[in-house]
């Protein structure tokens, strides 16, 4: 066949086929840790990380503490630091992964104690979001239980005086040499003090002697050190009855919500003492209650648009411009479980965890106990994708009932070109899913210097047969690598914070009081 003589519906189907083809799996490599411990050495519980998140650039990272400190990260690698003509020189491209040191640490909130509610508050962050830069500052805003904060993190000149004004071959009266044992028995201080009654006077305040003093001069001022400085410019508190899991900022740069139990807060960054509550699942009758709010998420681009979910397995989303009271949803995404299925459990490991939105606001990623759920928020009917996380532990629900894992909040979050999706597990494992039509990629990683130490055999086939009705996909059940009844498996030791890099395929995780990074 002549190539010249094809159509364009020919060029259309080949693009399709590209298209409809799935990227290849990648290969994680390790990247670098910070706070890394020795082995046998106690870890602090006021160390262990409780929040990670990258800003919108990816070139700031922060993490929040359970003793309420939030550290903040950096970007050093140079991603545009090759020339050209050095680029052109390079038979092949250079593979460069993500860096980040250490900027600052500051104390973000203090253990408190309400009176009130006879109720202490744990100073441990539950959340850090960050807001948009200004003048070379750095924003967030970070909450534990009860409170919220706003952080403004600016570089500051720090001037230093170098020679003071005071010449001490001079001396103090008459502007004659003063002998060595008057000058040195007296310590000088700025702007011609000293430490020692001068002439006896009965006033320590009098330190100049009559006639002034004539070898008094300006101090030099020199070094202008660049010091990291952290301001706390609001404070949110006293909107909530019930502990914060949640807080999402608005992509007007404006607004932000806070979410707790029972109700949703709408906030203005610059208003601390007022908030709008636009959701209010409590019942009149608190016996009557069901479920509640356990995440909530703005949408990236749509202003108005926000999503929760709940403690019965759904999200709802919802539309600020339908009412001042948002108790009617726009949206309901729910899976319906199979007839029969339901046991004492299904409600408990059906509670969504976490949200997160896709960049592009297409898709919803919700992580329960035991899956992760791609949504397409044009199709409620079910999830597109169902990825196993740790199905080998479903045998073992009573007993992780008994020792309350089964209530273990895991975090989920998505690549910043969608085609990808991970979430945490126990052993300090976390699993990697392609979401592409097509993909069977299920990468298992450990969080420590060999993260293909744990790799186990993945699935080649999802493990249901699928409907075309929710067109889902499972994937990642049952590994053969992993024993059945989960003895190899450390309950105690769990991956439940994790983030992607906005822009590149990298992976920061938080192994209890360690932060482990990847590339691939």
């Amino acid at each position: 066949m002549d190539p010249s003589s094809k159509s364009p519906d020919d060029d259309d189907r080949l693009e399709a086929a590209a298209a409809a083809t799935p990227p290849q799996p990648l290969e994680w490599r390790f990247a670098q840790v910070f706070g890394e411990r020795a082995a046998g050495e106690d870890v602090q519980e006021v160390d262990i990380i409780s929040a990670i998140e990258f800003d919108k650039s990816g070139d700031h990272l922060a993490t929040g503490d359970r003793g309420g400190r939030v550290v903040l990260f950096e970007r050093t690698d140079s991603r545009d630091g090759a020339s050209r003509s050095e680029l052109e020189r390079q038979d092949y491209p250079i593979a460069r992964h993500l860096e980040f040191r250490y900027k600052t640490e500051f104390q973000s909130h203090e253990p408190e104690f309400d009176y009130l509610k006879s109720l202490e508050i744990e100073e441990k962050i539950n959340k850090i979001k960050w807001c948009q830069t200004a003048n070379n500052a750095l924003f967030l805003l970070s909450t534990n239980d009860k409170t919220i904060k706003y952080w403004k993190v600016q570089e500051r000149k720090v001037k230093r005086i170098s020679v003071m004004n005071l010449n001490t071959s001079q001396s103090p009266g008459n502007g004659t040499a003063s002998s060595s044992s008057s000058s040195s028995s007296r310590a000088l201080l700025p702007n011609g003090g000293c430490s020692e009654k001068l002439y006896n006077f009965p006033n320590n305040d009098l330190l100049f002697p009559p006639g002034g003093c004539t070898s008094l001069r300006l101090p030099v001022v020199t070094g202008q050190d660049l010091n990291l400085v952290p301001r706390c410019r609001r404070i949110y508190s006293h909107a909530h009855d019930y502990h914060i899991n949640s807080i999402s900022n608005n992509s007007d740069g404006e607004t932000y919500i806070s979410a707790d139990d029972l109700r949703i807060n709408l906030w203005n960054l610059e208003i601390s003492n007022q908030s709008f509550n636009i959701v209010d699942v409590k019942p009149a009758n608190m016996e009557d209650l069901t479920e509640v709010i356990t995440c909530a998420e703005f949408h990236p681009t749509h202003c108005n648009t926000l999503a929760y979910s709940s403690s019965k397995g759904s999200i709802r989303l919802i539309d600020l411009r339908q009412s001042a009271l948002c108790d009617n949803h726009a949206k309901l995404f729910e899976e319906h479980e199979a007839p029969g299925s339901r046991s004492f459990f299904t409600e408990i490991i059906a509670s969504v965890s976490d949200i997160k939105f896709a960049r592009d606001g297409r898709h919803i990623l919700s992580r329960d106990y035991m899956t992760l759920k791609l949504w397409d928020l044009n199709m409620d009917s079910g999830p597109v994708a169902t990825f196993q996380v740790h199905e080998y532990l479903r045998p073992k629900l009573c007993d992780l009932y008994e020792n309350d894992s089964i209530f273990d909040k895991f975090e989920c979050c998505l690549s910043g070109d969608g085609l990808r999706v991970a979430t945490g597990s126990y052993s300090n494992l976390f699993r990697v899913f392609g979401c592409t039509p097509g993909s069977v990629e299920a990468t298992t990683l450990e969080a420590s210097r060999n993260p293909l130490r744990r790799q186990v055999a993945n699935p080649t086939r999802p493990a249901r047969t699928l409907t075309s009705l929710t067109r889902a996909v499972r994937r990642g059940g049952e590994n053969p690598g992993v024993d059945a009844n989960g003895n190899s498996y450390d309950l105690s030791t769990k991956l439940l914070h994790l983030a992607w890099h906005p822009t590149e395929n990298s992976i920061a995780c938080a192994a209890a009081n360690s932060l482990y990074m990847y590339y691939a």
